[in-house]
């Protein structure tokens, strides 16, 4: 075993503390004011919007604007982030996303991934925080950008102010308009800021562990339908660490991921751009890609069965195609990047009137109706082998 999995490292007091009363409050406190007093529609209600604030802050704000730049965003939309950011607890921004694209650029690396979980589920959920491991040592090297926006920086030197501000300040406020302060803060304080915690330490910790990889198994990152219903969207984790500089987590159009449906509708009020989206010939590349890796490893383990020839032939036919189809896309590509530095050159009219009725858009449309129909295909191939398991 490594030494960094072996290190006793010292316990961070600060946020050991903050977990441990935070969670002790809102399992003792929380419930017996609620039964004793009780809280109403009104605090409840006040409770989902400040949770969604935080939430949305860290998974559009944190997350997909600062740590992976998916898309522009001006500047009251990123000061709302910022302030509801601080609100959600989690360290500031420039900390949080430089620690984020360690992760990425390290994920499962148990000596420097942040919270890799081939360190244990308690390690990837909260217990990287609780120590002051070496694989957690701050590091800014990796966020020049980040230092060079005034909104972070002004969040990071001021965080602490911020974060009692709207801990503290924010939930007193309420309380003391509706009528019952103590009750406000228990439930948009304390409660709150528990559900918020532990909603995001979910995707570093059950995102890694439970659901379905359709896109990529080079890492331990999972998709998960469930996950998503309460991480706004990140539980598609396995299409994020695959294509993290895509706005969309939920790439289908059916996928729960209201973080990306806030950034697009921002869009349209022009509060929002420069949407980053992967084309979608790489990503059915990428499902079929998975597709194979399926259908390989079922024949490696049904090669007993009659006609096992036959399947192997069959799949090497399909592999064929698709070698052949990605060949025929990346030169068409290639064809495509030539036109549009033309175009430029030469100054003759606006690129997209020309891309709209050019017959190179037909051709690249083809190749990505081939490759959704080899992944049916695939997946029929794969649904065969399985029933005989």
């Amino acid at each position: 075993m490594s030494e960094t999995v072996r290190e006793k490292a010292p316990l961070n007091w600060v946020t050991t503390i903050l977990f441990s009363v935070t969670f002790a409050v809102a399992v003792t406190a929380v419930p017996v004011y609620g039964f004793l007093v009780g809280y109403d529609a009104v605090q409840w209600l006040m409770f989902v919007i400040v949770l969604a604030f935080c939430g949305m802050s860290i998974t559009a704000g944190y997350h997909r604007l600062w740590s992976h730049r998916a898309y522009d965003a001006n500047w009251l939309v990123r000061s709302f982030f910022a302030f509801w950011g601080a609100c959600a607890l989690q360290n500031s921004i420039l900390i949080w996303g430089s620690g984020h694209r360690r992760h990425h650029r390290h994920v499962d690396d148990i000596e420097k991934d942040p919270y890799s979980i081939n360190r244990g589920f308690w390690f990837a959920h909260i217990g990287w925080m609780l120590r002051n491991y070496k694989s957690g040592t701050v590091d800014f090297a990796n966020s020049q950008d980040l230092q060079r926006d005034p909104i972070v920086m002004f969040q990071h030197k001021y965080y602490l102010p911020l974060v009692l501000l709207s801990n503290i300040g924010v939930p007193a406020l309420l309380g003391y308009l509706h009528g019952d302060i103590v009750g406000t803060l228990l439930l948009v304080g304390v409660l709150r800021l528990v559900v918020s915690h532990h909603v995001t330490f979910f995707i570093n910790s059950l995102c890694h562990i439970w659901g379905g990889q359709p896109y990529t198994n080079t890492n331990t990152a999972k998709d998960n339908f469930f996950l998503a219903l309460v991480t706004y969207g990140e539980g598609y984790h396995n299409f994020h660490h695959y294509f993290q500089t895509d706005y969309r987590n939920g790439v289908r159009w059916w996928q729960f991921d209201p973080t990306k449906w806030l950034i697009n509708a921002l869009s349209w009020v022009g509060m929002t751009s420069n949407l980053r989206r992967v084309p979608d010939f790489k990503i059915q590349e990428a499902l079929v890609q998975m597709q194979f890796e399926k259908a390989q490893a079922h024949l490696s383990l049904l090669s007993h069965l009659p006609n096992m020839e036959a399947w192997k032939e069959n799949l090497e036919k399909e592999y064929q195609q698709f070698v052949q189809t990605m060949t025929d896309w990346k030169k068409l590509r290639a064809e495509w990047y030539e036109q549009k530095r033309q175009e430029f050159a030469e100054k003759k009219q606006e690129l997209q009137d020309k891309w709209q009725r050019a017959a190179v858009r037909t051709r690249f449309m083809e190749m990505e109706y081939m490759l959704k129909m080899q992944r049916k295909r695939l997946q029929l191939f794969n649904m065969n082998f399985a029933s005989f398991a």
